[in-house]
């Protein structure tokens, strides 16, 4: 397929959720990115170029970081539907399967884990005055997340599914639960910087840190509880008193 077809199908992608809607969330974008690809595909047939275009009006919704990733598969799988090579009713069926799963992962990964570590670093830098860093980083985020949406565009239109096994040998899911530890830790950094100090405040600020370092790799149900209980002790402890003792 002729590179500036490409190039505007990639750039498209930033679209996905201009025409988000209820029934099938980012069905319409999805069709208005694969809109250049399938009339170069299918530019002799009107009737095919019809019923390829319905294929992407369906219920299609999954983390905007894996749509360009997903985009290159499907062009390549119409690549192959085209030339006879592969049925056109096999789309559906392995789409609904990859395009649930790359949801999943991007949600755990990308909202969970690396956008978190993102903000963290950011309003660290910010509380230690460090504005250089902090434009540095924003700057740093900003184009790895972009030469990773060209990097797995690319790669799944020349690979199609089977870059999907090399996807998985990344293990984002583990990566994922060690940027959460990360995580943890950088919220304990914030705590110390912000915290007044003196006295015991320092100590007393420390050890809440660390619980909270601690609560980015305990499972979901156990962090409630414990972020439970720090909130009911605040509200039941005799904090006239504490103050001033710990002001000493």
């Amino acid at each position: 397929m002729d590179t500036r077809i490409l190039l505007q199908i990639f750039l498209r992608t930033y679209m996905v959720g201009a025409t988000f809607n209820t029934r099938g969330m980012q069905n319409v974008g999805l069709a208005f990115i694969m809109e250049p690809g399938l009339r170069a595909l299918y530019a002799g047939d009107p009737a095919a170029l019809k019923r390829a275009r319905g294929r992407y009006l369906k219920h299609y919704n999954t983390h905007p970081y894996w749509t360009p990733l997903l985009v290159g598969i499907f062009l390549s799988m119409e690549r192959k539907i085209a030339s006879g090579m592969l049925p056109a009713n096999i789309l559906p069926k392995l789409r609904s399967t990859t395009v649930y799963t790359l949801s999943a992962l991007g949600d755990s990964f990308f909202g969970g884990s690396f956008l978190v570590l993102w903000s963290l670093v950011g309003v660290n830098l910010a509380a230690a005055g460090c504005v250089g860093l902090l434009v540095f980083w924003v700057l740093f985020c900003l184009t790895a997340l972009q030469l990773f949406k060209m990097f797995t565009f690319g790669r799944g239109y020349a690979q199609g599914l089977s870059f999907l096994q090399r996807l998985k040998s990344w293990g984002l899911i583990d990566w994922g639960q060690r940027l959460k530890l990360v995580n943890g830790v950088l919220v304990a950094l914030f705590v110390l910087q912000v915290a007044p100090q003196g006295g015991l405040w320092t100590l007393g600020w420390a050890g809440l840190a660390a619980v909270l370092a601690v609560c980015g790799v305990l499972r979901s149900r156990d962090r409630a509880l414990i972020l439970a209980a720090l909130v009911l002790g605040g509200l039941a402890a005799p904090w006239e008193k504490i103050i001033p003792f710990v002001s000493l």
